[in-house]
């Protein structure tokens, strides 16, 4: 039997379960205590204590058990149920399952922690069963695994995606890096893809199948998802060659010990939670989800403010993301967003890339000029005796030119007050003008006046095709109008300017692969409808 599972086994998974191995004690039964006729009690030694703790912190669980004023009804009465283990027994037995679920003490031991000492954690975790198990056994079912080993999820991370062992495993299935890149997760500085609901969860059924193919046993695989290949190939060696985890049982680390007796456990509550009173918590994951593909760089903050959304919710949505960054300067990467905000994500794309991205992705960053020392000190702010500090908000049109004009300040000033580069502002946008005290009293009127007016403060006419952007009314057989694009414009804002236009009518017309491409002088033509 020793020698068939070592040429069973694949150099990769030798490897990847010498990664996956968990810290802990090696003990042989010489270490123990005596079994107690059944299999004698010990503590709960896996991180299932712990997750649940994490569990709690999470802002969606949070934000459900503050509506929940019941949360904490449990008290030491009879509301909490106690069976003899006759019933036990008998409940475990009639469980469908492929996986040979056996009864003793230390499976007691698990049970009354999920249905006595962590009640409300177990409730979290019934509710959010309703969220991720249907991605589960959708997974599972493609890679012919059966469905219950879903319910190892609860013993790795308390359906935790953001779980973070001691040993550095992470994720709903506790992935260790070398274990993750061997089935293809992505990992690095801004993607963690352990965290990934559905990725880690693909990984984790390939990864259970691969076990499977080598001691076709799934406790034995349950054991070795957890310890790592290695350990259970040892503990068949030091028992003689037995592959009976209860017989190997004290030959295994004592991490892992635990680890199937509280998977029995965990099977047990998820069918029979009902009978101990136990009730599944409303969790604030919206369970009508829409998975959008993005193709350009873009902070989940930008998705926030635009779409008017709680942030954490967006986080707890796509918990692989590290910073809030989704990097797709490459290749596409999934958003996941409620249901109810897909429409305005479409409608308002281009926005949703351009606002505030300056402030997100500084492209100026990425080649680094030094400054020049000789220049700097001309453009420290003005002395607070003598210069007032005014704001102006950027409105659509604006540039620095008009800007500079407006205020009679030099553009260069603008731009390192503001920390501008390139002559490049965006609707909406708060500039710091610095104006002398003599004459501020004029200038706190500007933010508030139409084009036409701050023109005619500076001696200029405005005609009607100035005033209403750079538009010019050459007639396309009667049919089109062409619009000169300005810095700061998006296809989105020239497209509100004209009845039933959109930005992806303007894209089509012009022939416009990216939104984001359009530049300034670029002139493009629109079709208004009647």
């Amino acid at each position: 039997m020793r020698q068939a599972i070592s040429v069973l086994f694949p150099a990769a998974l030798m490897l990847s379960g010498f990664l996956h191995t968990i810290a802990g004690n090696n003990k042989t039964p010489g270490d123990t205590a005596r079994f107690d006729g059944i299999y004698m009690e010990e503590e709960v030694t896996t991180n299932l204590e712990s997750n649940l703790d994490s569990l709690l912190n999470l802002y969606y669980i949070s934000k459900a058990l503050e509506k929940d004023t019941d949360y904490n009804r449990y008290e030491k009465d009879s509301t909490v149920p106690d069976f003899p283990d006759s019933v036990y027994i008998e409940r475990i037995a009639g469980i469908p399952t492929v996986v040979n679920l056996s009864y003793n003490r230390i499976v007691r031991n698990y049970i009354d922690v999920y249905t006595k000492k962590r009640r409300e954690s177990v409730e979290v975790m019934l509710g959010l069963a309703d969220y991720y198990f249907p991605v589960f056994d959708q997974v599972f079912d493609y890679y012919d695994v059966p469905n219950e080993m879903k319910y190892m999820s609860i013993i790795e991370s308390a359906l935790n995606p953001r779980a973070y062992s001691r040993a550095r495993a992470v994720g709903l299935w506790q992935f260790m890096y070398g274990t993750g890149k061997i089935y293809g997760l992505q990992i690095n500085s801004l993607v963690d893809e352990r965290r990934d609901p559905i990725k880690s969860t693909d990984a984790a059924a390939r990864f259970v199948r691969d076990l499977y193919s080598i001691y076709n046993d799934w406790i034995l695989v349950i054991a070795a998802y957890n310890c790592g290949p290695g350990n259970v190939n040892k503990a068949i060696r030091r028992s003689g060659g037995k592959t009976n985890y209860w017989d190997i049982y004290y030959y295994l680390p004592r991490e892992t010990r635990g680890h199937v007796p509280a998977f029995i456990a965990a099977t047990y509550v998820m069918h029979y939670y009902k009978e101990h009173n136990l009730k599944p918590r409303d969790i604030d994951l919206p369970l009508a989800n829409d998975t959008i593909m993005v193709n350009q760089k873009l902070h989940l903050e930008q998705v926030s403010e635009v779409l008017g959304m709680p942030l954490e919710l967006l986080r707890d949505m796509n918990p692989q993301y590290r910073h809030d960054i989704i990097p797709a300067y490459k290749e596409a990467y999934s958003l996941k967003i409620p249901v109810e905000y897909t429409a305005g994500f479409i409608a308002m794309e281009d926005s949703i890339y351009a606002y505030n991205d300056s402030a997100y992705f500084n492209t100026d960053k990425i080649v680094a000029k030094p400054a020049v020392r000789s220049s700097s000190a001309y453009f420290v702010p003005p002395p607070e005796d003598k210069y007032e500090k005014l704001y102006y908000t950027v409105k659509s049109g604006d540039n620095l030119g008009f800007i500079s004009m407006w205020y009679n300040v030099g553009v260069s000033r603008l731009r390192y007050w503001n920390n501008i580069h390139r002559n490049l502002i965006r609707s909406g946008q708060r500039l710091v003008v610095y104006v002398p005290k003599s004459s501020a009293e004029k200038y706190r009127k500007v933010n508030n006046m139409t084009f036409a007016q701050k023109q005619a403060m500076i001696g200029k006419t405005v005609t009607a095709s100035a005033n209403t952007g750079n538009i010019s009314s050459i007639p396309d057989d009667g049919q089109f109008i062409y619009y000169t694009v300005r810095s700061g414009d998006t296809l989105w804002e020239i497209a509100k300017e004209y009845h039933g236009v959109t930005d992806s009518d303007i894209m089509r017309l012009n022939n416009i692969r990216n939104a984001g491409s359009i530049k300034p002088g670029q002139r493009i033509k629109i079709k208004p409808k009647s």
